[in-house]
């Protein structure tokens, strides 16, 4: 069954800007629910991972758990955020969403994560310094990135080929630093740079019901693999912000497993995408409110380390404590996505800013 709403092709989006990702069209404008259901549970496999990440030291199914999610929760975060910039340019539209939506938020919480964690730890600031995002804020770097670039990726004839290239290249390369976490915009890029060529009808290939049925022995299969590698493997491949070298692994391995790592995560996001509802459901409105879900939520993260909240009692590293720790992460970044909670936050993650900007006729 196709979705309640086709979304637009390339060339019907004169400003493809949803709310959740920076640049995406406005509210009720031709908006699809299988992609705001996609973006919610994308988010929310977000906090459950960073929830998941204390309990992994001392359970190796909380470890084989996290894996898989690392695998692909990002990569299709951001395989749909280059999907919705099919449309970006250089206008003032465009640019004026750019600032307003990547820019000026990260300015703001940039400030505002070191002036917490200052109070928070009751330690001495940390410099602030635009070149080194703070935490979550490398994904606005790096979409900041991808967004300018787009023009580029869109007009070259080999985009998807040359973005794994830089990718591999990035992971052999240790200089090419932390400045914007330049390591991470680059050996993510070719997921952007793929939904940036993604079509509509590639998202309804995967609404089959063979596939929902296929995607269950699927991630079954990836969560007893992730358990096997878990002991034997650095889960720091999957963060993608290392070169081999940092990692203290040949160079070979940089091609070997950028590539395979790719491959993984294009399975389990057509696995994922697969089981995302296509129609309206309670939670289709909450991915208007993703981007205010993944930058608050780094707040509690953090206080949940500094103030050890983990270690607060034995009970939370049993299964039962699993159980109820996905359950609260779960509510939580739910709750972030609400209006209420986007309403308060609009001027820090979503600001208008008429006044910053020259009028043209």
């Amino acid at each position: 069954m196709p979705p309640a709403v086709t979304p637009p092709t390339r060339s019907a989006v004169p400003a493809p800007r949803l709310p959740g990702l920076p640049g995406a069209s406005p509210a009720g404008a031709g908006r699809d629910p299988f992609f705001d259901n996609a973006k919610y549970l994308a988010i929310v496999l977000v906090a459950l991972g960073h929830a998941w990440e204390p309990l992994t030291h001392t359970s190796r199914a909380a470890l084989a758990l996290y894996l898989t999610v690392y695998a692909f929760h990002m990569p299709a975060f951001i395989l749909i955020s280059g999907y919705f910039s099919r449309g970006f340019d250089l206008s003032p539209a465009k640019v004026k969403r750019l600032v307003t939506g990547v820019v000026v938020p990260y300015l703001i919480f940039e400030v505002a994560y070191t002036f917490f964690q200052h109070r928070a730890e009751d330690a001495p600031p940390e410099p602030i310094t635009l070149l080194n995002p703070w935490y979550l804020n490398w994904f606005l770097a790096a979409l900041f990135v991808w967004r300018l670039t787009t023009p580029i990726w869109q007009n070259l004839r080999w985009a998807v080929p040359v973005s794994f290239a830089i990718a591999i290249l990035a992971a052999l390369s240790p200089e090419v630093g932390n400045d914007l976490d330049l390591q991470r915009v680059l050996q993510f890029l070719p997921f952007f740079v793929i939904g940036l060529h993604m079509e509509p009808h590639h998202f309804r290939l995967v609404q089959r019901r063979w596939l929902r049925i296929a995607a269950v022995p699927v991630f079954a299969t990836a969560i007893a693999v992730a358990y096997w590698a878990s002991p034997r493997m650095n889960s720091s491949w999957f963060y993608h912000n290392d070169s081999v070298q940092e990692l203290a692994a040949p160079l070979w391995a940089a091609p070997v497993m950028q590539l395979a790592m790719f491959g993984c995560a294009a399975v389990l996001i057509v696995c994922f995408l697969a089981w995302v509802p296509r129609r309206t459901v309670w939670f289709t409105a909450l991915g208007a409110g993703t981007l205010y879900g993944f930058l608050l939520h780094g707040f509690l993260i953090k206080l949940s380390r500094w103030w050890e909240w983990y270690d607060a009692y034995a009970w939370i590293r049993e299964p039962v404590g699993g159980v109820v720790v996905t359950v609260l992460a779960a509510g939580m970044m739910t709750a972030l996505c609400t209006p209420p909670v986007r309403r308060v936050f609009r001027f820090a993650v979503e600001p208008r800013m008429e006044w910053a900007f020259r009028k043209r006729p």
